[in-house]
């Protein structure tokens, strides 16, 4: 039997249905977050968004991040309108491979694997998304809106 590294804790009531799930750090709010978000809804599923936790944060961008901790960074995500639930996702930081997010997703059933244009895990959120018979879908991105290019510009102006 596989074992499963990672695991999701809902933050609220999980939705009902098939939903789109969209997984990330959602560090700093901006508007590229917000449009994603945005348009991931106008296809009509559910957008569950799953939060990566404070500890695979730190260990993939280093010790100052995140700015916000995985229950904040949570409560914002499912104020937006989009958003129809939230889930954090934790478990050691080298469990980061599209084997590990089909075993953290299968039980949710997703209907489709959301992801922007750019992103570095593009083949692997691929690769899942046919694991679990789910569709795979590409956003354009917002350009020059990202939290790195945010706390860049915060720094310069200190």
């Amino acid at each position: 039997m596989e074992e499963h590294r990672l695991s999701a804790a809902w933050a609220g009531a999980r939705p009902s249905g098939r939903p789109a799930v969209v997984t990330g750090v959602f560090d700093l709010l901006h508007v590229g977050h917000v449009r994603y978000l945005a348009e991931v809804a106008a296809r009509g599923l559910p957008v569950v968004v799953g939060i990566e936790d404070d500890e695979r944060v730190r260990a993939w961008k280093g010790p100052t991040r995140p700015v916000n901790t995985a229950a904040e960074r949570a409560e914002v995500m499912a104020a937006l309108r989009s958003v129809a639930g939230v889930f954090v996702i934790s478990g050691p930081p080298d469990a980061a491979g599209w084997r590990d997010y089909v075993g953290l997703l299968a039980p949710m059933e997703p209907a489709a694997l959301a992801f922007t244009a750019g992103d570095p895990h593009t083949e692997a959120k691929r690769l899942g998304a046919e694991a679990l018979g789910a569709e795979a879908w590409e956003f354009g991105l917002t350009e020059a809106r990202s939290t790195s290019a945010m706390l860049e510009v915060i720094a310069s102006r200190s």
